[in-house]
């Protein structure tokens, strides 16, 4: 290829450098293996590569003051691509006739803001599938404590001579509850003042029912706490 063909793929490539491309380049195939599923990302991310070419094609233009000059480089490209198995140089990125076309018949400037479209789209469907990933996680963190059913059991009874004793009080007591949902073992967290209606309590609960605490939508061991209130009527 001659000197000043190969001058104007450098200038393309110089623009890639002073722009830190690269750089670019490397952050985009990491979110696109992240996201390596949605079709969305991968329309969008070649949509920034096209563009890229683009941009530099236009810098090199400007910096060598020719853009045919540049159109003959890369038409050179193309055909040199064809007639060896070697690797062509990083400037052969997008659709090479259709940069030469452009640089030959350029059309007219499109608004700035087009140009911030396929980036948009992209910083749109990272923030969608972040935030989708974020409630999956909230949801498999949940906890659903357990739970007696009272519709199981008779109320505690009350200990014999407490009401003539006129004893009352609020017990506060904890279970231990299995994932298969059975009552495992039970203490008093904080008295009635009263042993006897603590124990009175204690005893008539355990007798019912419980729903074991869910995590992530699966049943686990827990301890559950609740308090019963001992009032003379």
């Amino acid at each position: 290829m001659p000197p000043d063909l190969l001058e104007a793929l450098l200038a393309h490539e110089m623009a890639h450098i002073q722009r830190h491309d690269y750089l670019v380049n490397l952050l985009q195939n990491v979110i696109e293996t992240l996201l390596f599923y949605p079709p969305a990302v991968w329309w969008i991310s070649n949509r920034i590569r096209v563009e890229r070419e683009l941009i530099a094609d236009d810098f090199a233009a400007r910096q060598l003051g020719e853009p045919r000059r540049l159109a003959l480089a890369l038409s050179e490209l193309e055909r040199l691509q064809f007639s060896t198995h070697h690797l062509a140089q990083a400037a052969n990125g997008g659709n090479l006739m259709d940069r030469i076309q452009r640089l030959c018949r350029p059309a007219p400037q499109a608004l700035n803001w087009k140009a911030a479209v396929p980036m948009l789209g992209l910083a749109l469907a990272c923030m969608s599938i972040y935030a989708e990933a974020v409630a999956a996680d909230k949801v498999a963190e949940q906890t659903v404590h357990a739970l007696a059913d009272f519709s199981s059991c008779d109320k505690p009874k009350w200990p014999e001579g407490a009401i003539a004793r006129k004893e009352a009080g609020t017990v506060t007591l904890k279970f231990l509850v299995g994932a298969d949902g059975k009552f495992k073992k039970s203490q008093v967290q904080k008295s009635s003042g009263h042993q006897d209606l603590d124990e009175a309590a204690r005893a008539g609960i355990e007798k019912c029912g419980f729903k074991p605490a869910l995590k992530a939508g699966k049943p686990v061991e827990s301890w559950m706490q609740l308090q019963y209130v001992w009032v003379l009527e």
